[in-house]
């Protein structure tokens, strides 16, 4: 039988806050929160409103927490991206494992830095790719090793962002300036670079890439619209108005009965009444064309494999919906498919298609497509048991993390080729 593991967390936002400790809710007998860290007194809170953590248990900073003797078996980081690193290496130290959310750092530097400690302290460093864990891509996987389509040769994958996810977390909200957090290569798709790397089954030799910040900027601001949404005359007539996103429309609107995400993100426990002072007053109600965003809102990557697999993939912010989908081309057949659609399309070349129906029940209580959920339990598991080898080693994660910086670094010097251990060699020599 499992025994309880021990948990604490840095950052009480989003993830942090809700998305993890959401497993405690459910299998209560698998985990307990036992300290919790956060500057914001209303994400603290959550501490002992929502985790029965001690009040004293409850820090203003992850320093703070660090700072005490190890309060958990695992520690979970969910800060800023920038500040993931400096908590977790004197967390490993302390004898901390760690979930780590994604992205670990936009310093090639720094994600080499924590792969070297982990070993060093033999502690175990989950990242939160947590697209691996899911039915879908467990499926693809097993069907791709099983030889369904015989030998991998190219793979196709898009990640569509969905316009109203984009103008809230890139244009307005916390991931929108590359310098102060993550390229948006890393910042959202790092968990493509890490589902290619685990299909391909081979190291990534060299990527290119091409995109750009082309239209969430004060060119594109219509005639006549003012800096925030609620008083703009012109409103009517733009999708990415804020009170349409956050109040009205589907599938964030709170008129449409979301409770959650994004709107979470706006304020705790959210009332139309929190929501308006927070657009009125908050980053979240800016016209997305008045913004201080520099992430580009598309991106195209080309990636070359060991053994000659190519992929290439695709990011937007314009599209409708949130979704991915992906394309697996081998030397007998094809699959393909998206996750939302709960199904996979097998095509062996010369016979009739195979539709591989998912269940959707399976997806559990948890989001990514029951992804969050079985990655915590998957980690507890381990933990209780004493050891195990997770999908998302800190190994496997610091190649998708090259990856993604490899692309960022060809796109910002016009889709130059980079040779990825050229570009990991020197990092690697300026770490140390």
């Amino acid at each position: 039988m499992q025994r309880k593991v021990t948990v604490a967390i840095i950052g009480m936002g989003n993830r942090g806050g809700e998305a993890y400790p959401n497993y405690m809710k459910y299998c209560p007998d698998e985990m307990e929160i036992t300290a919790v860290a956060d500057p914001r007194p209303e994400r603290r809170a959550l501490g002992w409103q929502r985790y029965n953590v001690p009040p004293e248990k409850c820090f203003a900073s992850g320093e703070a927490l660090l700072q005490q003797p190890q309060l958990a078996e695992v520690l979970i980081i969910a800060n800023q991206d920038r500040d993931h690193v400096r908590m977790a290496l004197p967390a490993l130290e302390k004898g901390y494992h760690l979930l780590l959310e994604k992205p670990i750092s936009p310093s090639l530097e720094e994600c080499i830095a924590l792969r070297e400690k982990a070993h060093e302290c033999n502690r175990m460093v989950v990242v939160c790719h947590v697209l691996r864990y899911t039915q879908f891509y467990s499926k693809l996987k097993e069907l791709l090793d099983g030889g369904a389509i015989g030998q991998l040769q190219s793979i196709v994958a898009t990640e569509n962002v969905g316009y109203y996810h984009f103008a809230h977390s890139f244009v307005r909200g916390n991931w929108r300036r590359a310098d102060e957090t993550s390229p948006l290569i890393l910042a959202k798709t790092c968990h493509d670079m890490d589902l290619l790397r685990w299909f391909a089954g081979k190291p990534c030799v060299r990527v290119s890439s091409f995109g750009s910040l082309s239209w969430f900027t004060r060119e594109h601001a219509p005639e006549g619209s003012t800096p925030r949404c609620l008083d703009c005359p012109v409103k009517a007539d733009c999708p990415y108005d804020a009170e349409k996103i956050y109040i009205t429309h589907k599938p964030a609107g709170y008129r449409q009965g979301v409770r959650g995400w994004p709107l979470t993100v706006l304020c705790v426990a959210p009332t139309e009444e929190k929501l308006y002072e927070a657009m009125r007053t908050g980053p979240y109600g800016r016209c997305v064309y008045a913004c201080d965003n520099t992430v580009a809102d598309h991106q195209t990557v080309n990636l070359e494999f060991e053994g000659g697999i190519t992929a290439s993939f695709s990011v937007s912010a314009f599209t409708e919906r949130c979704y991915r989908t992906i394309k697996l081309c081998g030397s007998i057949g094809e699959l393909e498919g998206s996750m939302e659609d709960h199904a996979i399309y097998l095509r062996r070349f010369g016979c009739p298609e195979e539709k591989i129906v998912l269940d959707p029940a399976n997806d559990k209580f948890a989001g990514h497509g029951g992804g969050d959920s079985r990655m915590v339990e998957a980690l507890l598991q381990m933990v209780s048991n004493g050891g195990g080898e997770a999908l998302t080693s800190v190994d496997a994660s610091v190649e998708s993390h090259v990856m993604a910086l490899a692309a960022e670094r060809s796109r910002l010097h016009g889709g130059t080729a980079v040779i990825l251990k050229e570009f990991e060699k020197q990092a690697i020599s300026t770490s140390r």
